[in-house]
């Protein structure tokens, strides 16, 4: 299986412990959610290759090297002159939160020419603020409606990006739609979730609508230490329990089970999916930033 992830390459701004009114010291990560998914689909030993919009700045090149060197393929990448896209992040008790910088820059400028043809038998995972984002959205949803290649949707939720509940509600609406139309798969933590419909649902049920009014495949939900849950068309179809780990934090967690699903998902093993998806989740939360684990720690940690 070839593997297309579509979406945003950005540097994430991580603050250093050494600062002052003057000087504050920062480290420039690798990140992004799509490029989380891709490094992790290549470590994993995957045949992938990466759909995003990469400068040609400092942070452009530091991006592209990154990838390369996690084994994906930049050939379909689209280069351009645009500012690299940069997140803020703040750690609390190890869990991320992000601020944006992103007008102008190169994750919200998609343009209808920049697109390859996929066949049927790609599979292409997409998601994040890059799908929702104006003025990306009307071309990235183009874009996704018309190729015919299998599809994976994170919606990973960033309220900063779209303040608008219902303006974000209707346009995931839309894309799950375009998913549904080749029984893809959906998926997203229960705080997604939660945050989307505001009315104290119960995400697995919310999940559970959502896979039969747009005809998905299936619905994946993270339910952070609590492992994840597949709900398909006739309810439940899976749950893998969290693994005891001890977190350095969770950037890219989200994002890496998600490579560990996909990474060895044949359409049926829905159970060992999940199984190697929350130990993939596992593995990148012992580390600083996301270092997603190779396909030798995640087998020895399946083992």
């Amino acid at each position: 299986m070839r593997f297309v992830v579509l979406g945003e390459a950005l540097i994430d701004l991580i603050a250093g412990s050494e600062s002052s009114s003057a000087v504050s010291h920062w480290t420039a990560h690798s990140g992004g959610s799509p490029l989380n998914t891709a490094t992790a689909l290549g470590r994993l030993g995957k045949d992938v290759r990466f759909l995003g919009r990469l400068s040609d700045d400092a942070f452009g090149r530091q991006l592209s090297e990154h990838l390369r060197q996690h084994d994906v393929d930049l050939d379909i990448a689209v280069r351009t002159t645009d500012p690299t896209t940069l997140a803020v992040v703040s750690l609390v008790d190890g869990k991320a939160t992000y601020a944006f910088h992103t007008h102008g820059t190169t994750n919200c400028n998609w343009r209808p020419g920049e697109f390859p043809e996929l066949t049927a038998n790609t599979w292409l995972h997409f998601g994040s603020f890059s799908a929702v984002i104006e003025p990306s959205y009307g071309p990235v949803r183009d874009f996704l409606a018309s190729t015919p290649a299998r599809k994976s949707f994170d919606v990973n939720v960033r309220p900063s990006i779209i303040p608008d509940r219902a303006e974000y509600r209707t346009k995931i609406d839309d894309l799950l739609q375009i998913v549904g139309a080749v029984r893809g798969i959906g998926k997203g933590s229960d705080e997604d979730l939660e945050w989307l419909t505001d009315d104290g649902s119960d995400p697995l049920e919310t999940a559970a609508s959502w896979v039969r009014r747009y005809g998905l495949g299936m619905f994946l939900i993270t339910l952070g230490p609590d492992g994840a849950v597949a709900i398909g068309p006739d309810g439940e179809l899976a749950r893998a329990p969290g693994r005891s780990v001890d977190v350095v934090d969770t950037v890219g967690a989200g994002d890496t089970f998600m490579a560990g699903f996909l990474s060895d998902f044949d359409g049926h093993n829905v159970a060992a999916s999940l199984e190697r998806g929350v130990a993939a989740s596992a593995l990148v939360c012992t580390r600083q930033g996301a270092q997603p684990p190779t396909a030798e720690e995640l087998a020895a940690i399946l083992s």
